[in-house]
């Protein structure tokens, strides 16, 4: 079962970007809308899953984390863009 991910939150469609790797996304989902996810999420109320990447492997999801965040934010939003046109909110995928 493929419980390690890669995601993006954001507080609005084409808005502030935080990239983050979980073994268990539910459970970091949750923590972000409660605030105690991390500061960060906090500061900019960043609540929405917009892109999720599952991985077998917690260090190939660590892999891809890093290599998503050195992208350009335009590469960014295309990537979330392309398989999330609505930027709608995914976590009731996951059971958040």
């Amino acid at each position: 079962m493929r419980n390690t991910h890669v995601y993006i939150m954001t507080n609005k469609p084409m808005g502030i970007l935080y990239i983050g790797v979980t073994a268990d996304l539910p459970t970091r989902i949750s923590a972000h809308r409660s605030g105690t996810g991390s500061a960060f999420c906090r500061k900019w109320d960043l609540k929405r899953l917009v892109h999720a990447e599952p991985f077998d492997r917690i260090d190939e999801a660590i892999v891809r984390e890093k290599a998503l965040k050195k992208w350009n934010r335009v590469w960014k939003l295309r990537l979330i863009s392309e398989e999330n046109p609505e930027w709608a909110d995914l976590a009731e995928r996951f059971n958040a």
